[in-house]
């Protein structure tokens, strides 16, 4: 469906990397766009840069975006906010598992619960979800954010088993390492990280993603693009390992 169909996007995870150029993208097609993320100070400079609406508000605070659900019907919600603890699971901790669910996976859930029936009565509408190649790809120590996005996957998939019959469009965008601050949340803003994760590295930016996701949004409305995998060119997922077994501890009692 033409971005002329659409009037209002909500977008979380908004005050930066992906989100933030994801809201750019959107005004210049005219959208009005309500971004959400916790920092009011990033927000508010990218309010006065784009036009956006901030909020200011938590992606978990259920009650604050239940308010702001019901006072504006959102034509296209892209749903970005994410953290990760990384951890195998062997060594995770609960509260960490808790955030992760909390973040990744429930307010997701809770947003298309309140955003996609709107869409449904309206035979109009677009969700787009971020996930991560985590969701289809397994590496090593990021047990929980692997398990919360292969939920995202699947319930992007869902969505439109229960949209059905109604002009209700689900991408799902799928990124590998992008160029953003993400590292920096996660591993702490340093030379070691950004030579950890950027540097040298031929990657696609923010806006390489946010123009993907006008590209899927800008189609025909008989064209829904349901999943997208954006990863460098010189990356690749997967692989094959194979261990040889331990050899057995000794017993204490001989």
């Amino acid at each position: 469906m033409p971005f002329s169909d659409y009037k209002t996007a909500l977008v979380t995870g908004a005050s930066s990397g992906i989100g933030a150029a994801v809201v750019e993208r959107l005004r210049r097609e005219n959208l009005e766009v309500h971004a959400l993320a916790r920092s009011a100070k990033a927000l508010g400079e990218l309010s006065e840069r784009t036009g956006c609406i901030a909020h200011a508000l938590d992606v978990t605070d259920l009650k604050s975006v239940t308010r702001l659900t019901q006072e504006v019907a959102f034509d296209v919600l892209v749903n970005n906010a994410g953290v990760d603890r990384p951890n195998p699971l062997l060594k995770a901790e609960a509260e960490d598992i808790d955030l992760l669910i909390d973040v990744n996976l429930r307010a997701v859930l809770h947003l298309c619960r309140l955003v996609v029936p709107g869409m449904v009565a309206r035979d109009r509408g677009h969700v787009i979800n971020i996930s991560s190649i985590a969701g289809a790809y397994n590496f090593g120590g990021n047990s929980t954010y692997h398990a919360t996005k292969a939920a995202v996957s699947m319930l992007s998939r869902q969505l439109r088993i229960d949209a059905f019959g109604r002009r209700v469009r689900v991408t799902e965008i799928c990124p590998g390492r992008i160029a953003t601050d993400i590292f920096a949340h996660v591993h702490g803003a340093s030379a070691n990280t950004y030579e950890r994760f950027i540097e040298g590295y031929e990657l696609p930016q923010a806006s390489d993603v946010a123009d993907t996701i006008a590209f899927a949004i800008a189609a025909p409305v008989a064209v829904n693009i349901g999943h997208i995998e954006i990863t460098p060119t010189l990356q690749v997922p997967g692989g094959l390992s194979t261990a040889k077994p331990a050899a057995p501890a000794a017993d204490p009692t001989s």
